[in-house]
Order: C-alpha cells, then structure tokens, then sequence
C-alpha cells in the first residue's frame, strides 16, 4: 500500500487483489466523510432529516410493498 499527499488530494495506492466489498464500505466511509466534512449539523438535527427522509420515501414507496 503507498500513500501520497499532494496540494489537492491524498492518493491511496492498494493492490489489485484487495477485497473489493471492504473497500466499498470503507471507500462509502471515505465519501461521508468528505460530504460532512463542512458540515454545522448537531447530532438532532441529522437525526430528524434521516426520519423526514424515511418517512417521505416511504409514502412514496408503500405502494410497491403493500397491495391495496
């Protein structure tokens, strides 16, 4: 494995027969990461945008679980 720092990013070097399923959950990791890295949001409020967002998808969906 080698790791570089450059001006703009950090390169991750790995070999080609790493395990691809713990890569994509640790390269899954690495994008929450970057996507909150800016982020002011508190612990409630994160909570509350995760059940808005299970709530509005879910009346989007139903139908498509439950026959009526």
């Amino acid at each position: 494995m080698e790791i570089e720092r450059t001006d703009k990013e950090i390169l991750l070097r790995l070999p080609a027969n790493v395990d691809t399923i713990g890569l994509q959950k640790m390269i899954d990791y690495l994008k929450y990461k970057v996507a909150t890295a800016d982020s002011n949001a508190n612990q409630k409020e994160i909570d509350q945008l995760a059940k808005d967002s299970k709530a509005n998808w879910w009346k989007e969906n139903k139908h498509r679980f439950i026959k009526q």
